[in-house]
């Protein structure tokens, strides 16, 4: 193996990123699994994923316009914290300056609940949604609704 550079590959251990056992108040499920709307800017979804890379976790969090599944914002980082999310809305915001009353839906992790994100959706006037607890189809696009 050493003559010809073959080397064995490890797999990275399972890496725990998400608090949904957190103390901060947790907002009501106010899209409902409502997963189509027909006017742009009417309702975001987010989430937070982790992409392991050659220099450790990169931590990506993205809205989708509910309208056109298209990605609005996004963030990238090295730590999950609550600046990834409130710097992924502020990108979305810039970039379609949707008005008051957008629902914006999110799972009931700790950044989704933090005091800085919870303060600019109320300084925009955003609605707050969050999913049941346990359960993931509750945050996300279905398959069925894309068409695939």
């Amino acid at each position: 193996m050493r003559e010809t550079g073959v080397r064995a590959r490890y797999r990275k251990k399972y890496k725990v990123t998400t608090n949904s056992n957190h103390k901060q108040p947790v907002l009501e499920n106010v899209l409902a699994r409502q997963f189509a709307t027909d006017k742009p800017d009417q309702a975001y979804v987010s989430d937070i994923t982790y992409i392991w890379t050659q220099d450790g976790w990169l931590y990506l969090t993205m809205f989708i316009d509910l309208f056109n599944r298209r990605v609005v914002g996004w963030s990238m980082g090295s730590r999950m914290n609550p600046h990834l999310v409130t710097d992924a809305l502020r990108m979305a915001m810039w970039r379609r300056q949707p008005e008051a009353g957008l629902i914006v839906h999110s799972g009931r992790v700790s950044q989704y609940a933090s005091k800085a994100y919870r303060r600019l959706l109320r300084e925009y006037g955003f609605v707050g949604s969050m999913s049941r607890k346990g359960n993931c189809w509750d945050n996300g696009v279905q398959r069925a609704s894309l068409g695939a």
